[in-house]
């Protein structure tokens, strides 16, 4: 099998603030579906989907414009390095700046142009540092740019970043105002709705039409900046900016007559020659409330102690090089950890959804400052806080940082425990992102339709014991027993051999007597049996004990279909994915032999396709995710061997949008899905490793 690559040339990085020496060794010249630029959360979320950050305007996770305009003027020509050209001039592709390559790292995209005996190099950088809740939610983003002479001579360049004001509304129609302030030696120019109606709409594809969008530039930059929707005519025609501002609010973000104010900033580098010449902007968007939580209104994490817009911004200025530093030093442990553990393919394709991971959700904090996570399911229905999008999730979060998993758990647990939740088993989510009020999938809160039982109340048994043994102790979980042995008391009842019912993979549809939903049960009835010998009752882990132990043999028994386990316990030759044992040996439960990894997966080597394996025997679509937990189950060379798969996919796959889980095994083309937090599971294979998990847990 040949690996498609990209036409970028390999890279070649300095040793300054775009490079990675450890990264530089072994870097491949791959070709993302799409690129984080500014990945911060669902609403501040904008990439690049296209091989070249100059062939398609800058996007939104849902694909809604969000056009971001990058030009270089050197020695008078004017170049584009971001954007397909302007409004007001067209600019041919011929004054494209050659894209030279483009590397992406867990907290970084860097892009390099050339074009005039000019080097451009351009990083976009969200510090999403696990270990930092203050600095994870803050809503920031970084690009800098870093200009270099190729040829010995000197050469007078120019930059202008053009920013259009629909990043800031849902709909280009709504009304936007604009305004300029001066704090902490930073120029902030700013966008926002008209109406700043907080919280006012929920749902899938939309994007906030509340708060404001921030660009800080440093007064040491020298720059010039401008809100008028004529900057780039004045930067391509006169090489400056006209100084004049657009005083005439509100107006459409994207009225036709052009009138409503972009955010211009025009930096002079001066005379560039061999030595860089470096220079950075802040981009932010703040949302003042962002989250409601069963009625109560909360604000970001960064904002608990009353902290303004204004100080975080001066804040996040003065510490980006320690954040830079941080940043780099992470790079590279997780790159060269991940690449240890599965080699260049697993190293990319950790770092290519280590910023989605994160930025489907976002931190807030409760009224006495507790952590809040909330995910938004990206792309399937919107729904906030759904436990089958935190359950394949949980292992980046159980790798990097387990309090950030007690902060997705707490809010649906406190849900959970409140007399309105009637039924025997966990609920689905919290509602409609950002509203968190309760459930509204399937039956909601008033009956048992389309509900997942045995899947949620598993995934919940199974979380909460791996949480209590990241953290060392079961404290969260002896919050809620009465709670867990519901759902445990139900899985014991219910789960062997499910009925009809959905799974997380609902897609695929309902299916009675699922094995690997089985499986799932079976796994979760260990967990609780960890859970209640964690908080100290013996006797209820005893009564589980003896419950679960003769269970994985009944399923052997009951799946067996000769040289595999079936679909379902009724259905004969038929086969899925058992990616639910991969918790087996991660929960060292040891419920079922190693025997039936083995035999599923010397059968799974005969329906491997070119992009991956199907879910199971029904179709030929699959899920990203749960191919690395069946790939983490079998040996050495049958998890490479399908991980280099999901890189061959990665690479040629026709469908350029933020990673998508959910796609044919023969094609490559997306199914539906984009942009979801689920493809944090690709690091149970990290997770799986105690050396790498000492690694972590340590740092």
């Amino acid at each position: 099998m040949t690996r498609r690559l990209c036409q970028a040339a390999p890279f070649v990085l300095s040793c300054l603030l775009f490079a990675c020496p450890v990264l530089a060794q072994q870097a491949a010249p791959h070709r993302p579906p799409a690129v984080p630029l500014f990945a911060n959360d669902p609403f501040f979320s904008v990439w690049s989907m296209s091989d070249k950050l100059t062939d398609t305007v800058t996007k939104h996770w849902t694909e809604a414009p969000q056009p971001m305009t990058g030009l270089a003027r050197i020695d008078g020509h004017v170049y584009r390095w971001m954007g397909p050209g302007t409004r007001r001039r067209a600019i041919s592709a011929d004054d494209a700046m050659q894209q030279v390559s483009l590397e992406v790292t867990p907290l970084h995209s860097r892009y390099r142009f050339a074009a005039a005996g000019i080097e451009l190099r351009v990083s976009f950088f969200t510090p999403l540092l696990p270990g930092d809740l203050d600095v994870l939610s803050r809503p920031v983003s970084y690009l800098t740019w870093q200009a270099v002479a190729t040829d010995g001579k000197q050469h007078d360049v120019q930059l202008l970043l053009d920013v259009d004001p629909v990043i800031a509304v849902n709909d280009a129609s709504e009304q936007v105002t604009w305004s300029r302030n001066h704090t902490h030696g930073l120029t902030v120019l700013s966008v926002g709705s008209r109406d700043q109606n907080y919280l006012n709409r929920s749902g899938d594809r939309v994007r906030a039409d509340w708060g404001y969008f921030h660009l800080a530039v440093p007064d040491g930059n020298m720059a010039s900046t401008e809100l008028s929707s004529d900057a780039l005519h004045q930067f391509v025609t006169n090489g400056h900016l006209d100084d004049a501002d657009e005083l005439s609010m509100p107006k459409p973000a994207g009225s036709s007559s052009g009138s409503a104010a972009h955010l211009a900033v025009e930096i002079p580098l001066g005379s560039v020659g061999t030595q860089p010449v470096t220079r950075h902007i802040i981009a932010a968007y703040t949302e003042t409330f962002a989250i409601e939580y069963l009625g109560r209104r909360l604000r970001e994490y960064w904002q608990r102690n009353g902290m303004t817009e204004s100080d975080m911004l001066g804040l996040a200025e003065t510490q980006l090089p320690s954040l830079e530093a941080k940043a780099d030093a992470f790079d590279q442990q997780e790159t060269a950890a991940m690449r240890r553990l599965g080699g260049d393919d697993y190293a990319y394709l950790t770092s290519l959804v280590f910023r989605q991971t994160i930025a489907a959700h976002k931190l807030v904090a409760d009224v006495d400052g507790t952590p809040m996570l909330f995910s938004k399911e990206n792309d399937s229905n919107g729904c906030i806080d759904t436990v089958d999008v935190t359950y394949p999730s949980s292992p980046f979060f159980l790798l990097f940082n387990p309090t950030l998993l007690e902060a997705q758990l707490e809010p649906l647990m406190r849900y959970a425990a409140m007399d309105r939740w009637k039924f025997p088993f966990a609920p689905h989510d919290l509602g409609t992102y950002p509203l968190a009020n309760g459930q509204v999938y399937g039956g909601g809160e008033k009956d048992e339709e389309n509900q997942m039982p045995v899947e949620e109340s598993g995934n919940l048994l199974i979380m909460i014991d791996a949480l209590g043994r990241a953290q060392g102790s079961y404290a969260f979980a002896k919050k809620y027993m009465p709670q867990l042995t519901r759902w445990a008391d139900f899985l014991a009842a219910k789960g062997l051999d499910p009925d009809n019912q959905l799974s997380t993979d609902d897609f695929a549809g309902h299916l009675a007597h699922n094995t690997n939903l089985s499986i799932k049960a079976i796994e979760a009835l260990g967990a609780f049996v960890q859970i209640a010998r964690g908080v100290g009752d013996n006797d209820l882990a005893a009564k589980f004990q003896h419950i679960v132990q003769p269970m994985p043999a009944q399923w052997q028994k009951m799946a067996d279909d000769g040289d595999h386990f079936r679909l379902a316990f009724d259905q004969p030759n038929t086969w899925s994915q058992k990616y639910n044992l991969v918790w087996d040996d991660l929960l060292d439960l040891h419920l079922f032999p190693a025997s039936v990894a083995k035999k599923d997966w010397a059968f799974y080597s005969t329906k491997l396709q070119i992009y991956g394996l199907p879910l199971d025997e029904r179709k030929n679509f699959t899920k990203l995710d749960w191919e690395v937990w069946t790939a983490t189950l079998g040996d050495q060379a049958q998890s490479a061997d399908l991980i280099h798969r999901l890189i061959v996919w990665a690479d040629a796959t026709t469908s350029r949008v933020p990673t998508t889980d959910w796609y044919n095994t023969d094609d490559g083309k997306q199914r539906g899905f984009q942009a979801r937090s689920v493809v944090g599971g690709i690091f149970i294979k990290a997770l799986a490793d105690p050396a790498i998990v000492k690694e972590f847990r340590t740092r």
